[in-house]
């Protein structure tokens, strides 16, 4: 018997299928495009596919995310806060402060000792501090977006971006580029502006679990909030999976047997 999680993100479509001992035994990632059922119904066959399993080996699918409203495939549906908390809870299971960076938008969640939420906040004004910022940065500086992370490790000096908006620090940029800073300089100026936009939110105060797409593949981010924040940051396991992994958390404890 198998359970699954689909996150219909703004940019990404994430699916896991767990087993009764909550592991993982199948996963997709696909970007969602504006038809999130055409992508989660691919994105289920392939991580069925990887799990060697049938559609009618999953006992329940459960739908978080942005386009959870609009999947064919399932009426069970939690929200993204209830989901990367399970997951990150999952994996820590303590008194936790919650970090996810989406494509579209952060979150800050505080779970108690029992995992239940104390607090949360989100940024949904702008779009400044997320992958879809990043991807506008990519596009500017012309750095494909999978070279952005190792390039901004290589910086050997510490410049600052002033503004949190996207098209302000677009233009902080070029006089940065027009003065003869180096695009790995740039770059991490960018990764520092997301750092102190997380920390605008909620100054982290506890032990700071960080889930999402942008820290799975840009690990400078971590490392410029654990200097910030003077204190080691935890990533689990598939960190970009985290609200998928929720989902299906979510299904298999409301199997009656689980």
């Amino acid at each position: 018997m198998l359970f699954c999680g689909i996150d219909a993100g703004a940019s990404a479509t994430k699916v896991v299928l767990i087993n009764g001992a909550k592991a993982v035994v199948g996963r997709s990632v696909r970007r969602s495009g504006i038809d999130f059922d055409r992508a989660a119904a691919e994105g289920y066959r392939e991580a069925l596919a990887q799990a060697g399993a049938r559609e009618a080996d999953v006992w329940m699918t459960v739908a978080t995310g942005y386009g959870r409203g609009n999947l064919r495939l399932t009426a069970n549906r939690k929200t993204e806060i209830a989901c990367h908390g399970r997951a990150a809870f999952f994996h820590v299971p303590r008194e936790i402060v919650v970090v996810d960076i989406g494509g579209q938008d952060s979150k800050v969640i505080r779970l108690d000792a029992e995992g239940r939420r104390r607090d949360f906040r989100m940024n949904r004004k702008c779009a400044a501090g997320t992958g879809a910022f990043l991807e506008e940065i990519s596009l500017q500086l012309g750095v494909p977006l999978d070279r952005m992370n190792e390039l901004a490790l290589g910086s050997t000096r510490a410049v600052s971006l002033g503004s949190y908006c996207t098209v302000f620090t677009k233009t902080e940029i070029l006089t940065l580029a027009r003065q003869g800073e180096r695009v790995e300089d740039i770059l991490r100026a960018v990764y520092d502006s997301v750092a102190k936009r997380v920390i605008e939110m909620d100054p982290l105060e506890g032990e700071v679990v960080m889930t999402g797409g942008v820290v799975a593949h840009n690990s400078v981010v971590v490392r410029l909030l654990e200097e910030r924040t003077g204190k080691a940051i935890v990533v689990p396991p598939l960190p970009q999976f985290a609200g998928a992994l929720g989902a299906a958390l979510f299904a298999l404890e409301s199997n009656p047997d689980s």
